[in-house]
């Protein structure tokens, strides 16, 4: 779990900034194209210690920038205009940019600490034999919940969500994916259906979970739910592990009925500019030291087994955050629907968040 406290995280925010005008400063100066490396991730997805470590050692300069969705980072890369030497997607888009002939297929020879990950996490479906990708980070999707506003078990289901108890105290993660799959998933069904029937149902059950909902947002979940704003949340593993570090009343609950298992893996666009820096940087982060060092600030789960083994107890013996292999048997990977399906999950979103306004 992120080892900050709130004073800990402005701290760290505030260098974090600097460190981004440091580099953009840089850039200004005349730092040449091969010694710039161009990292895109998601906000807050690295410690910034880290940077400036990779930058000591290799003597490259990070010029960093971040991304709040999938699609976004999809359609940035795709339409062109940045060359991003390496991005960081989630599983079912890196299929999707896989078959688009986006990405650069590895040369593994280039590539020191592969074997330091978990076996259980190479070779996947989205990326056979990781043809095109590198674990970064992994996780789960679940319910959050105070415990000064709500007893002991009496959230353990999706479907408990739907509870009038719990009208205008819900916030819900900003995702068509997540709260589409929740509902399919309270009712027995696949995150991943493609049958018009269900999709039709999950969405009008949507409809009835409105009373409930105080609001739909970001990493705004973290602010209201540590400053007890709201009673309960639907969020990430990760986001959740700071906010239990934050605030002793919050608990996190993995739906034993199904959840979403994601996967957060580094890849290399075709169009980048600086291959070199990217193999650096693969190789950095397989470091044990450096992905265990990333994985306390961040709060997310590491793949990285000889990681793990550096990390403290109670945070590697958490099932809420490293579930058990029977936990884990519920969970279902996102696939790529392909763009018909996903514009059904997200058109059947759009009009839950307008129905509730």
């Amino acid at each position: 779990m992120k080892r900050l406290a709130l004073l800990g995280g402005l701290i760290a925010a505030v260098c974090g900034v600097l460190i981004f005008a440091n580099h953009q400063l840089n850039r200004a100066q005349g730092i040449t194209s091969g010694n710039t490396f161009s990292l895109y991730n998601w906000g807050d997805y690295i410690d910034p210690e880290l940077i400036t470590k990779f930058e000591e050692e290799t003597g490259y300069v990070v010029s960093y920038e971040t991304f709040d969705s999938n699609e976004a980072m999809y359609t940035k890369i795709k339409q062109g205009g940045t060359n991003y030497d390496m991005a960081v997607p989630s599983e079912y888009m890196i299929e999707r940019m896989i078959d688009e002939n986006m990405l650069e297929e590895l040369d593994h020879t280039q590539i020191k600490g592969l074997d330091n990950i978990d076996q259980q996490f190479l070779d996947l479906p989205f990326d056979p034999d990781n043809q095109y990708s590198i674990p970064y980070f992994w996780g789960t999707l679940g319910i959050i919940y105070n415990d000064k506003f709500v007893k002991e078990g009496e959230i353990q289901h999706w479907e408990d969500l739907w509870k009038p108890a719990f009208a205008d105290s819900v916030m819900l993660i900003d995702g068509a994916r997540e709260i589409m799959g929740l509902s399919l998933n309270s009712m027995g069904h696949s995150l991943n259906s493609k049958n018009d029937a269900e999709l039709a149902a999950a969405a009008e059950k949507l409809d009835h979970l409105t009373p409930n909902v105080k609001a739909i947002v970001a990493d705004e979940i973290k602010m209201y739910m540590i400053q007890e704003e709201s009673s309960v949340a639907v969020t990430f593993s990760g986001e959740a592990a700071e906010m239990l570090y934050e605030n002793e009343h919050l608990h996190y609950v993995i739906p034993n009925e199904g959840t979403n298992l994601w996967f957060d893996n580094i890849v290399i666009p075709n169009t980048a500019k600086n291959k070199e820096a990217a193999y650096a940087f693969i190789n950095f982060m397989l470091e044990p030291e450096n992905a265990a060092q990333n994985a306390e600030y961040i709060g997310y789960s590491t793949p990285n087994e000889e990681a793990v083994k550096l990390m403290p107890e109670e945070i590697t013996e958490d099932e809420q955050f490293y579930p058990s292999d029977e936990t884990m048997k519920h969970m279902e990977v996102y696939e790529n629907l392909g763009q018909e399906y996903i514009g059904i999950y997200n058109d059947y979103f759009l009009e839950f968040k307008m129905h509730r306004k």
